[in-house]
């Protein structure tokens, strides 16, 4: 360990952390030695007669007892398996430049290089000890098999899955990069990127820093396995036990560990300012616009098809392709993409699209939930395919739903009782079913008044002494007209306020009102019928089949913790509809005016008419949805020559 300050403070962190692991077990010993000294003063003849041998006796069976639950603390404590993070192991064979870059930047930085290599699917990089017996060594980690890493398949030419594992220790922990980094980032930002957090295997490497780290990963994995369900009475009991003893020690060096580690990444940053540090301030922004880039893609466009049963294979390589989009939309974000002009840092890997793969599986599994496997209801879609095979399919499967949901409310197909039905499903019986008259009048009144107060102040303008001639020949009436228009002005200007007070949406509660009320209306059961055919729905899906080779992990992957990460809380009945709505939109223009589904990089599906994107089309089906108010979205129709009459595809 190096002379930086953070390492001797994470040093001094570290003999704390000890100290308190030495005083729980002096203390377990504590009744022991009593009782030994008790034993052997009896033994002597220095004591004797009742009371002693009931002292004798009863200390030794309390230090009996306080030794049998000091074993069983140390033996779930050394046995429990700690947390791992799901990565994606990248052998050596399958990306030997990057096992050569960050060796090199090991070597500049005088410090031991990793052990293995590793992804994620996320913006961030790290340092993991994988020292446990449980885990194997590196070696395991890679092999092809999920089990062993939380991840899927190994990737790459040199993943062996028939070799025995081994245990034996390795020297440095794994080094964890987040996937899209490979991606956006060139070869020499990350570098830059990385050299802080190879910076900190020196201080890991410590004796001190190393056992402290080991006491509290081994206290973590007790209270995990002490929290486990389905114990029985006995083990529960003993286990309950064990988990109040590990919290208790954890609550009395968590403060010492969280500065170790703050100590450790000080000394960390220090050591890594002698190596590029120019180019990492430069990388320190792509970290942040990759990480913007990331998220976007994942809420936009990963997760409509995440839930129509398609992953997309190549999300780091989307993630370009979104970043590339932000800086032709964003002028802050200029300049970025001449970049790519430069090597990316994925070109450090044999075979990239393999690991983009493998990276994108592990994706979907992670923050949605998805199978560990493809097969039939989770096939992998490419990003050319996707507006056929998840756009298409998710405005259509909706636009069913929604349809669905009228029959069931006994909506009729059209409003007219005197015209013909429809020989299909129709946008236009969704829009009647979900106009307000009253709001359509208010907006006409609202409309009339508004244009009324323009006349008036358009007349005030004009002045008192302009245009005397012309009032002098208009007469009374000229002076009737003036004398009303500051009232009318005064009454046109105040309706509004009044009536946006007093205005109620069509069937949903405001978000601070009564729960209750967002059941009234037409707007109100629609939400609440999707709602319930869409948890109906997910509850007749069948359950998802355990992963083949699934390590010791097992709750890791258990379908009621998964997704770890969800992007998203689930939807309100408002956000359905709108949802529901659009998609019968974009179907009957895609059906009826020649549009096409798209992929928006940034804002996931959208429609083409024309073949430029239809943005505008949102506010006017929320105002359908919240206020129902149907002529925003009639006139839109009309301008982009879609028929809401006509009946429209659906699965």
């Amino acid at each position: 360990m190096g002379v930086e300050a953070g390492a001797q403070a994470a040093r001094s962190r570290a003999l704390a952390v000890l100290r308190i692991r030495s005083r729980a077990l002096a203390v377990a010993l504590l009744p022991a030695a009593v009782a030994v000294v008790l034993l052997a003063a009896a033994a002597m003849g220095h004591i004797g007669g009742g009371s002693w041998d009931a002292v004798r006796w009863s200390v030794t069976a309390l230090a009996v007892l306080v030794l049998l639950g000091a074993g069983a603390v140390a033996l779930v404590v050394a046995r429990a398996r700690p947390a791992m993070s799901p990565t994606v192991p990248i052998p050596e064979a399958s990306a030997p430049d990057l096992y050569r870059l960050v060796r090199d930047l090991a070597d500049r930085l005088e410090v031991p290089a990793p052990s293995a290599i590793a992804l994620t699917p996320d913006c961030d990089s790290w340092l993991e000890d994988r020292t446990h017996r449980a885990h194997g060594t590196p070696a395991d980690g890679a092999a092809p098999r999920a089990g062993a890493d939380g991840g899927p398949d190994a990737v790459g030419p040199g993943a062996d899955g028939g070799r025995a594992p081994q245990r034996r220790a390795p020297a440095a922990p794994v080094l964890v990069i987040g996937s899209p980094f490979l991606w956006w980032m060139r070869v020499g930002e990350l570098r830059a990127v990385l050299a802080p957090v190879v910076a900190g295997t020196g201080p890991s490497a410590h004796p001190d820093i190393a056992a402290a780290r080991r006491f509290v990963r081994g206290l973590d994995a007790a209270v995990a396995v002490a929290s486990a369900p389905g114990r029985g009475p006995l083990t529960g009991t003993v286990l309950g036990g064990v988990g109040w003893v590990a919290r208790l020690l954890l609550r009395s060096c968590r403060v010492h560990a969280a500065e170790m580690e703050r100590g450790v990444a000080a000394a960390a940053a220090e050591r890594a300012q002698t190596v590029d540090y120019g180019v990492r301030i430069v990388a320190q922004e792509q970290v942040g616009l990759a990480y913007a880039g990331w998220d976007r893609l994942l809420t936009r466009v990963a997760l409509p098809a995440w839930r129509m049963g398609r992953w997309p294979s190549r999300l780091d390589a989307g993630v370009v392709s979104a970043l590339t989009e932000l800086s032709r939309r964003d002028r802050l974000a200029e300049g970025f993409a001449s970049r790519l002009g430069e090597r990316p840092a994925c070109d450090l890997l044999e075979e990239p699209g393999v690991v983009d793969e493998a990276a994108s599986l592990l994706a979907a599994r992670l923050f949605h939930g998805g199978p560990a496997e493809p097969g039939p209801g989770w096939a992998p879609v490419a990003w050319q395919e996707y507006p056929d095979e998840v756009v298409d399919r998710k405005w259509r499967t909706d636009a069913a739903r929604l349809h669905r949901v009228l029959d069931s409310l006994g909506v009729s197909p059209s409003a007219d009782p005197t015209a013909p039905d429809p020989e299909g499903p129709t946008l236009g019986r969704v829009m009647d079913h979900l106009t307000d008259p009253e709001a359509t009048a208010r907006r006409m009144a609202a409309e009339a008044q508004a244009a009324a107060a323009a006349e008036a102040e358009a007349h005030l303008a004009v002045g008192p002494d302009a245009g005397a001639d012309e009032h002098a020949a208009a007469g009374p009436a000229a002076d009737a007209r003036t004398a009303t228009a500051p009232e009318a002005t005064v009454t046109a200007a105040a309706v509004p306020e009044y009536e946006a007070a007093d205005a109620e949406y069509i069937g949903f509660a405001d978000d601070e009102g009564d729960e209750a009320d967002a059941s009234a209306g037409r707007g109100g059961t629609l939400a609440a019928g999707l709602s319930a055919e869409l948890a109906r729905e997910e509850a007749a899906a069948p359950p998802r089949p355990a992963p083949a080779g699934q390590g010791p992990d097992d709750t890791l992957w258990d379908d009621g913790v998964l997704p770890l990460f969800p992007l998203q809380p689930p939807r309100s009945g408002r956000e359905l509809l709108a949802d529901h709505v659009t998609a019968m939109v974009c179907c009957a223009a895609v059906d009826t005016a020649g549009a096409a589904p798209g992929l928006d990089w940034l804002d996931g599906p959208s429609l083409l008419i024309r073949g430029e994107r239809a943005a505008d089309l949102t506010p006017r089906v929320l105002t359908l949805v919240e206020d129902g108010d149907p002529e925003p979205l009639r006139r839109w129709l009309t301008t982009q020559g879609i028929r809401p009459e006509k009946p429209v595809r659906l699965v």
